[in-house]
């Protein structure tokens, strides 16, 4: 009677649902705010995304292309590819032009650039040396031609000469071998001048002689005090500076007297008076140390 009285149909399970079911569970009103929250902000963080504009701007910027431009047009070189163009007589000229409108940069070139060695001071004056020969006349010809010939060239390599010679003296140079070395070679260097007949076309060759013959007194009076005449003795200058002399004609006799006054009596075309067993006997004497020193009398 109930059954048929019930005013609700009779709800029958469907064939493939689990006839069990789990209870449902109470879900808590702060558990169902924290996953609102949670999907609120994913939403926000898409939205962002989707919008911002660092990341379009990362998406859509292309690398730049760098621009070449095709038009031709003069232009003058730079600095290093001009000075490479440059030999050395002209980047010397160059230099020194600059040096004189600014003196500051001179001494500063003065102060920064190598000392100039024997070797390429020798250099400079050989080329000196080059173009003198050259600038001599083919031929026969008279002094007087040959002299206004080669006047210029003269000149310009005893100008250089007197140049140099300073350089290599003391007390600019303090090793006496250096400084001996440079006057020997120029004192070669004036044996090879032509010695004309008239004297007025001498005065040149004369007075080079009597400066390198000062230069050379200079040099071995230093020296002198150095090695006490044994270090000049020993190398062979003695008989190097006698021989210059002898080419000279007796041009160098300054230089002579002050080998004679420091080492004479080592040397025997300095001092022939001397012995040898004197010679020896002082000569031992300074290799032993015992030289100038002071001699005991007596028992005591």
């Amino acid at each position: 009677m109930n059954v048929l009285l019930s005013p609700q149909p009779p709800v029958f399970p469907h064939q493939h649902e689990n006839p069990r079911l789990s209870p449902q569970r109470s879900v808590s009103p702060l558990q169902s705010m924290a996953t609102r929250k949670r999907k609120a902000d994913d939403d926000g963080d898409e939205s962002m995304a989707s919008t911002s504009p660092a990341i379009s701007a990362r998406t859509l910027s292309r690398p730049s292309k760098k621009f070449r431009s095709h038009e031709v047009i003069g232009r003058p070189l730079s600095l290093p590819r001009l000075l490479e163009t440059l030999d050395t007589a002209q980047l010397r000229t160059v230099l020194e032009r600059i040096c004189e409108r600014h003196p500051e940069i001179g001494q500063e070139v003065t102060a920064g650039a190598p000392r100039p060695t024997v070797n390429s001071a020798i250099t400079v004056l050989d080329d000196y040396r080059r173009k003198l020969k050259e600038s001599v006349p083919y031929g026969e010809s008279s002094p007087e031609y040959t002299y206004y010939r080669v006047k210029d060239s003269l000149v310009a390599l005893l100008d250089a000469l007197s140049d140099f010679t300073p350089q290599f003296l003391p007390p600019n140079e303090t090793q006496p071998t250096k400084s001996l070395e440079f006057l020997d070679y120029a004192t070669g260097l004036l044996h090879e001048l032509p010695d004309w007949n008239p004297q007025a076309y001498r005065h040149h060759k004369d007075n080079a002689y009597e400066d390198i013959s000062k230069a050379w007194e200079l040099v071995l009076n230093e020296g002198a005090k150095r090695g006490g005449g044994f270090n000049l003795h020993s190398a062979g200058w003695d008989e190097k500076l006698t021989r210059h002399n002898q080419q000279s004609g007796g041009r160098l006799q300054t230089a002579v007297s002050a080998m004679a006054n420091n080492v004479g009596w080592m040397g025997h075309n300095m001092n022939p008076g001397s012995g040898p067993n004197e010679r020896e006997s002082i000569l031992n004497q300074l290799m032993s140390g015992s030289y100038g020193s002071p001699v005991r009398v007596g028992p005591w």
